[in-house]
């Protein structure tokens, strides 16, 4: 692993100790193969982020944590890296824990870990549970400020959320679900990950709301719990689609939208109208084939970079007080792909 860091900044980059760090650079071993991937991933992420070094001001050190599935976290730590260079006046440096399944306790674990070791700040999207506030409240104590990204904790400790007005953006997707069917009695498929993630919660309260009081005759199904894979996404949608012959439109909330158009493929089934949220890979992807109608799109990038000024604020390394207010929700549709998403 030929590198140019000193090992105390490796070793704080991966959160273990510099003799571990020596051991592993030497191939001394003795070292479990989970903690030398850590390595590994430090020096890459050092790399990444090098060219923020020649920038002067303070170093931060903030970790971003969250349950979400691969799809998500790619995206959201290219959007991080893009904005890096930009964050004045302090030098960020980045850890990541992503993870696509997990149980509260688990992520408490990694906010708990976090503590103890150090942080400047941490960006977080988490399942909204008694354990995970617990550690919010923890790392409060510690001086280790939170932002919640996507998904809110709003009864937490938590300083800021970054994100879109999750209820406006359900709402949003109810509007454009109906016109695209208009008065066809098509059944519409409610997509979510996991019901206990706040903001996903938020976009299904504002999706039934404006159905219930717009067009209260328009059924709606639902799968959940899938986490986003693809392939808990795939078996729940055939399973949906054999329950309700008349689904023809789907508004996802959680992701795996391949997989659920596969479903609707293998069953033979027209999907005449399908919301999504976010401009990953995937969605790009079936946006432009024309799979997708429209997706609720709002800026990652900016995103990020509000939740590390923020961090910077409550560090008070920038002057004012912390201000958050929703990111506006852009209907994107193949013609209008902001070019900041196609990176």
């Amino acid at each position: 692993m030929p590198h140019p860091y000193p090992i105390r900044e490796i070793a704080r980059q991966a959160g273990v100790s510099e003799a571990t760090v020596d051991r592993v650079l030497n191939h001394r071993g003795g070292v479990r193969s989970s903690t030398v991937n850590d390595i590994r991933q430090a020096i890459t992420d050092l790399d990444r982020q090098r060219s923020q070094l020649r920038l002067n001001g303070r170093v931060f050190m903030i970790d971003i944590v969250m349950q979400t599935p691969d799809r998500f976290s790619a995206a959201v730590r290219t959007a991080l890296e893009h904005e890096l260079p930009s964050l004045r006046p302090a030098v960020v440096r980045s850890r990541f824990d992503f993870r696509e399944q997990g149980h509260p306790a688990e992520i408490a674990g990694v906010l708990d870990a976090i503590a103890r070791r150090g942080s400047r700040g941490i960006i977080l999207k988490a399942p909204e549970a008694p354990e995970v506030s617990a550690a919010v409240l923890r790392l409060s104590e510690a001086g280790i400020p939170v932002v919640t990204l996507v998904s809110d904790l709003p009864f937490s400790k938590r300083v800021a959320y970054v994100g879109m007005d999750n209820r406006s953006a359900g709402a949003t997707a109810a509007y454009l679900v109906n016109q695209w069917l208009g008065e066809r009695r098509s059944r519409v498929l409610v997509a979510l990950s996991r019901s206990v993630f706040r903001g996903e919660e938020e976009r299904e309260i504002g999706f039934r709301s404006a159905i219930r009081e717009r067009w209260p005759d328009r059924a709606l199904a639902e799968i959940t719990d899938s986490d986003g894979l693809d392939s808990s996404v795939y078996r729940l949608a055939l399973g949906v689609l054999d329950r309700h012959d008349d689904i023809e439109a789907v508004y996802s909330i959680g992701g795996g939208n391949r997989a659920i158009l596969d479903a609707f493929d293998t069953r033979r089934r027209p999907c005449r109208a399908f919301i999504a949220h976010d401009l990953d890979r995937d969605n790009r992807e079936l946006l432009q084939a024309g799979r997708l109608s429209a997706v609720l799109y709002h800026d990652l990038r900016r995103d990020m970079h509000r939740a590390c000024q923020i961090i910077m604020q409550a560090n008070g390394a920038l002057d004012g007080p912390v201000v958050t207010a929703p990111a506006p929700i852009q209907v994107i549709t193949p013609f209008s792909i902001p070019p900041e998403a196609m990176t």
